[in-house]
């Protein structure tokens, strides 16, 4: 049974979505702000946190990047705030999806599903390989570090590592914008797929992959990306 954790300072959305979730056998406790999040994080241990972008005292944002800094629990930013660039930010911050109020209930259960497959697949793969290497770079899955060929630790957002993490595992073939959005941060608004593109030209700048002639990440026109290098 999954343990989920909701902070959302609104009460007719914490019992809905307690009710719900909870005919899906999951086992779920609300909150109304971050104060009460950090409490429950403290005394019990949970499967994943339904974040509120908007809440009283400290912000989402902020919650999720102190999360993050701490703790590998899977984030799903839950806002009524749909710009992309807010999207982004919610996940350059450390969460692993973003849904936009108002949505289906059945919607965020399959977000939930997805989430949680993702998550578990990744801790299975750093059970077998700590570490990948490519053009003298190395990318730490323990760590979530990138270490450059001159031994430089290059810092990566959440968001960037599992992008790197997804091209690095499929070298050498064309990933469409849409397989990157489902494998690297999960099933998204059709609005959002411009924030791969910004992803992908951060990534590039970390890697020093010129932009206007990149050698490692290739755009292949009208087709997607692709990680143009021997992986080991």
């Amino acid at each position: 049974m999954l343990s989920i954790l909701i902070v959302d300072d609104d009460v007719q959305i914490r019992e809905l979505l307690r009710e719900y979730l909870s005919g899906f056998s999951m086992s779920v406790i609300a909150v109304a702000d971050g104060k009460e999040m950090l409490e429950k994080l403290e005394n019990s241990t949970f499967d994943l946190v339904i974040l509120d972008l908007m809440l009283p005292g400290v912000d989402g944002l902020t919650l999720c990047r102190n999360l993050r800094a701490n703790s590998d629990i899977p984030i799903l930013m839950l806002t009524a705030r749909g710009e992309a660039m807010d999207r982004v930010i919610g996940l350059e911050v450390g969460a692993d999806d973003y849904i936009v109020k108002p949505f289906e209930p059945r919607e965020l259960v399959a977000r939930i599903q997805t989430i949680m497959r993702r998550a578990r697949g990744h801790n299975e793969h750093n059970k077998e390989q700590k570490e990948a290497k490519f053009l003298g770079w190395r990318l730490n899955y323990i760590l979530r570090q990138l270490v450059s060929p001159k031994e430089l630790v290059i810092p990566l957002s959440n968001a960037e590592f599992r992008l790197l993490t997804v091209l690095v595992a499929h070298p050498n073939r064309v990933l469409s914008r849409d397989y990157l959005l489902d494998e690297a941060r999960g099933r998204n608004m059709d609005m959002f797929d411009r924030s791969i593109d910004i992803l992908i030209s951060r990534v590039r700048q970390k890697l020093n992959d010129d932009p206007k002639t990149p050698s490692i990440i290739k755009t292949i026109r009208g087709e997607g990306y692709l990680f143009d290098a021997k992986v080991s």
